[in-house]
């Protein structure tokens, strides 16, 4: 049984999928899911894309994801938490999925390929790799 779930959403239009995924898992009345958002800092080395706010407006973008969020919350029909956070998005990610020992992180992917991913690398890949418990990770569609 799921007692613990960490959804990592990024604001990109994957998390609908991630959301709806999460959906469609029978969850015990018991579970609870954090939502998390990791807003990445300079030291990350994340390319933001073109249409993300520029780092001069992050209380306006924190305050759009922190809306996400919490419209995506409304819905759920368990407990359920949010966490905004800053840094490395990977390793932000794995250190929530240990404080709320999560029995499973649901995340998107990019879907980045060639050199895109070896400079970017991949957030859901280093995810799976470091995380302690099982990783579902929801590919964009095609």
């Amino acid at each position: 049984m799921l007692k613990t779930i960490l959804v990592a959403l990024d604001g990109s239009e994957i998390a609908d999928r991630v959301i709806q995924t999460l959906d469609d898992l029978v969850l015990s009345s018991n579970t609870k899911v954090i939502l998390c958002h990791v807003f990445p800092t300079a030291e990350s080395e994340i390319e933001l894309p073109a249409d993300l706010p520029l780092p001069e407006s992050t209380n306006v973008s924190y305050f759009h994801i922190e809306k996400q969020l919490q419209s995506y919350q409304e819905k759920l029909s368990v407990k359920s938490e949010l966490e905004l956070v800053s840094g490395d998005p990977a390793d932000e990610i794995v250190r929530l999925a240990n404080i709320y020992k999560a029995d499973l992180v649901l995340i998107g992917s990019r879907g980045l390929t060639g050199m895109k991913r070896i400079v970017l690398g991949s957030v859901s890949t280093q995810v799976m790799e470091e995380a302690n418990c099982s990783v579902l990770v929801v590919k964009a569609g095609k």
